[in-house]
C-alpha cells in the first residue's frame, strides 16, 4: 500500500454560463499522505470549497472539472476518481473519502433523528445489520466524545439511584436508555457543537483514508471550537486517516495542521510546513493574512489588511499581475496612552446605565397556561460611557444577543431598568419610544440577512430617513445616503443595485451605512463581523473604529472572539449563564484573568502556533 493516499494533479474546475466562463480552480496540485493534514487556507471565493467539491465529485452545475487528475492511492489499484462513472463514485464518496460540512444544521435532515441519519450512513457503505449499525453508531458517538462512556453512564446512574448498584440488569438497561435517548434526538435538540460531533462521527463511520473537513468550525464558539480541533487531531492520529482542513483562518490551520496551501483567486499561490510557511511566508497574500487577525500581545491602532500587502492590475491580455508592497507596522497603543483614555471615559456621566435587569421567555404548560419562565439574562447591571467601546463577550447560549436586544426594547425586560440618555428604556413607549430609538441602532450578525433582497440598497439606507422624518426631500434624502455610501468605502453609484450584487464585506459596509443614517449615538455591533473573512474583518473593525472617531459614537461589541473584541474595547463584560461573571478595563481581562471561566475562554483563543502532535510526519 502506497503512503501517498490522495495525488491531485493540475485540477481545473470551471463554470460555463451563457455570458462568460468561470475558471473557479485551476492547476491545483498537491499530495496528502496517510497520517498527514493538508490546511487549505483562503477567503471566500479563492476556491477552497470548489476543490474539496471536485475531489468528492459534488461540483454543482453549471460547473464541471475541465481537466486534471485525482488519484486515489490507498489501494490497489490506484484509480483516477475524475474517470469514474456516477455509480462507481458511490463507493468511494462517503466511504472512502468523507467530509465534514461547514454548516451542521443544513447538513442533516430536520425531519429524520441524528441516530437514524447515522445509521443510515452505516447501512449504505459496509454490509452489517441495522441492530449492528446501531451498536456502531453508539460507538462512534463515544469515540467523537459527545455520548459518555459505559462505565460513565453507570456511574451517573447510580449517583441518581443507588440501588442500581445491586441490580445490574436494571443498571444495564439505564445506560441502554440513556444511549438510545441520544440516538432519537432531533437535530434541533442539540447545540451546535453536538451537532458536528454528530456529522463527524457520520463522516468516520465507515473508516475513511480521506476526511475533508470545510470550515468545521466556523459557526462555533471558541471553546467548542477548540473541542472539535482536538477530535479533529485526535482522529486522525488515531486511525491514521489523512485529512483536508478548510478555512480562511490561519490561525486555526497552524494548530491542526502538517501542511499549508494558500489559495488566491483559484490558485496555490503557495504550499510548505506549517513551520516554514509561518516563519518565513513567502507569497504577499499569505503575509496579509497572517497580519489581518488582532495581536492578542500589542494593541495597535489599526489592522493590516491584504490590500496593504499587494496590488493587483490587469494587463492587456486579460491576465491579473500581482505587485507587493511593503507597509509599514501598524503604531502601537501605548498601555499609558489606554490608562489615559479608559479614565477619561469614565470620568464621564454614563450614556447607558442599566440596573438588575432581568430578561426570560415564557414557557408554554398545560392548556397554554405559563409553565415557568427561562431566565435568558439574570440581574445584569453595567454602564456604557460616552465615546466607550463596551466589549461583551461569552459562548452562545450565554445571553449576549438577548442583552443587546433588550437594551434596544427589541425585547422586552421583565424586571429592572435601561436609563439610556435620562429615559427608561424599560418603560416608555409609543412615540417616546421610537424618538429614542433615533439615537440607538444595531448592526447585526448576517449581512445577508440584514437587507430585504427585493430592496434596493439606497432605498435600505433612506428608509430610516422616512420613517423618521429625516431630510427636506427624497434628492436630500439620496444624497445622504450617497455620502454614507462613500464614507463607508462604497462608491455612490451603486445605490440603485440589490443586495444580491454585493459581497459580505461590502453588505455590512452597507448596513452600517443604515446605521449611521440617523447619526445615533449608540450602537450595538452583534457578532459584526464573525461571518467575514479575515481580511474583510479587518477592513470592518477599521472602518468602525474610524466612524467612532468621526462621529464620537458610543458601541457594545458584542462577540464570542476574544481576539477582536480586545481590539476594539476600552473595558470587556464577560456573560455566562445570564450573568456578568467579570468585567474590567480590556488589557486586565486579557492579562489577568480573575474567573475560571474567562481563563478557559482565552485558553481557547486560537495562537497561530503548531501544538504538537505524538506523531511528526516530517
Amino acid at each position: 500500500m502506497s503512503e501517498t493516499v490522495l495525488d491531485v494533479r493540475n485540477l481545473q474546475v470551471q463554470f460555463i454560463t451563457d455570458e462568460k466562463v468561470i475558471t473557479a480552480a485551476q492547476g491545483i496540485s498537491f499530495k496528502l499522505e496517510q497520517g498527514q493534514t493538508l490546511g487549505i487556507v483562503g477567503e471566500s471565493g479563492s476556491g477552497k470549497s470548489i476543490t474539496s467539491l471536485a475531489l468528492m465529485g459534488l461540483v454543482p452545475s453549471p460547473g464541471i472539472v475541465s481537466g486534471g487528475e485525482i488519484w486515489f492511492k490507498h489501494e490497489a489499484p490506484e484509480v483516477d476518481l475524475l474517470k469514474l462513472s456516477q455509480d462507481q463514485m458511490l463507493q468511494y464518496r462517503g466511504g472512502k473519502i468523507a467530509m465534514v460540512f461547514q454548516e451542521p444544521m443544513s447538513a442533516l435532515n430536520p425531519v429524520y433523528t441524528c441516530g437514524f441519519q447515522l445509521v443510515e450512513a452505516i447501512l449504505r457503505h459496509q454490509k452489517v445489520s441495522k441492530i449492528a449499525a446501531q451498536s456502531i453508531a453508539l460507538s462512534l458517538l463515544q469515540e467523537v466524545k459527545l455520548l459518555p462512556r459505559d462505565e460513565e453512564l453507570a456511574a451517573k446512574a447510580i449517583s441518581h439511584n443507588p440501588a442500581l448498584r445491586q441490580n445490574k440488569r436494571k443498571l444495564a438497561q439505564e445506560v441502554a436508555a440513556e444511549k438510545q435517548a441520544l440516538l432519537d434526538r432531533y437535530p434541533h435538540q442539540l447545540s451546535g457543537g453536538q451537532l458536528q460531533r454528530v456529522t463527524i462521527a457520520m463522516a468516520i463511520s465507515c473508516n475513511p483514508a480521506v476526511l475533508i473537513a470545510d470550515e468545521p468550525t466556523t459557526a462555533l464558539d471558541v471553546t467548542v471550537q477548540a473541542t472539535i480541533l482536538d477530535l479533529l487531531r485526535e482522529l486522525s492520529l488515531s486511525r491514521q486517516m489523512a485529512m483536508i482542513f478548510i478555512t480562511h483562518d490561519l490561525g486555526l490551520v497552524a494548530e491542526i495542521a502538517d501542511s499549508i496551501a494558500v489559495m488566491y483567486q483559484g490558485k496555490i499561490v503557495e504550499c510548505g510546513l506549517v513551520e516554514s510557511v509561518f516563519s518565513q511566508p513567502q507569497h504577499p497574500y499569505t503575509k496579509g493574512l497572517l497580519a489581518c487577525r488582532p495581536n492578542m500581545e500589542v494593541r495597535s491602532q489599526y489592522l493590516l489588511t491584504v490590500a496593504d500587502f499587494m496590488s493587483i492590475k490587469s494587463t492587456t491580455m486579460g491576465n491579473v499581475e500581482i505587485e507587493e508592497k511593503s507597509p509599514p507596522p501598524p503604531p502601537e497603543v501605548t498601555p499609558e496612552a489606554l490608562q489615559q483614555r479608559l479614565t477619561h471615559l469614565l470620568a464621564q456621566n454614563p450614556l447607558l446605565d442599566v440596573r438588575d435587569l432581568q430578561v426570560g421567555f415564557r414557557q408554554a404548560g398545560a392548556f397554554g397556561q405559563t409553565k415557568r419562565y427561562f431566565m435568558a439574562v439574570k440581574g445584569v447591571s453595567f454602564q456604557v460611557y460616552p465615546g466607550e467601546t463596551l466589549g461583551l463577550v461569552g459562548e452562545s447560549g450565554c445571553g449576549k444577543t438577548t442583552l443587546g436586544r433588550t437594551l434596544l426594547r427589541l425585547i422586552a425586560p421583565i424586571s429592572g431598568s435601561v436609563m439610556f440618555d435620562g429615559q427608561n428604556v424599560a418603560t416608555i413607549g409609543g412615540h417616546a419610544l421610537q424618538k429614542l430609538r433615533q439615537e440607538m441602532q444595531i448592526i447585526f450578525q448576517n449581512p445577508f440577512s440584514s437587507l430585504d433582497p427585493r430592496l434596493k440598497i439606497g432605498d435600505a439606507i433612506v428608509e430610516p430617513l422616512v420613517i423618521h422624518g429625516r431630510g427636506n426631500s427624497d434628492r436630500h434624502r439620496r444624497k445622504i445616503a450617497g455620502e454614507l455610501l462613500e464614507r463607508v468605502g462604497l462608491d455612490p453609484g451603486l445605490l440603485n443595485r440589490y443586495p444580491h450584487e454585493f459581497s459580505g464585506g461590502q453588505r455590512q459596509r452597507i448596513c452600517i451605512a443604515r446605521a449611521l443614517a440617523l447619526r445615533p449615538k449608540f450602537i450595538i455591533c452583534d457578532e459584526s463581523v464573525s461571518s467575514l473573512d479575515v481580511s474583510v474583518q479587518a477592513q470592518v473593525l477599521n472602518l468602525l473604529k474610524e466612524l467612532q472617531q468621526e462621529f464620537n459614537l458610543t458601541y457594545i461589541f458584542i462577540s464570542h472572539d476574544l481576539n477582536v473584541v480586545k481590539f476594539m474595547s476600552d473595558r470587556i463584560l464577560v456573560m455566562n449563564q445570564g450573568q456578568i461573571v467579570e468585567q474590567g478595563a480590556a488589557e486586565s481581562i486579557y492579562r489577568s484573568p480573575q474567573q475560571e471561566y474567562t481563563r478557559r475562554l482565552i485558553a481557547s483563543i486560537p495562537t497561530g502556533e503548531k501544538r504538537p502532535r505524538s506523531r511528526d510526519l516530517f
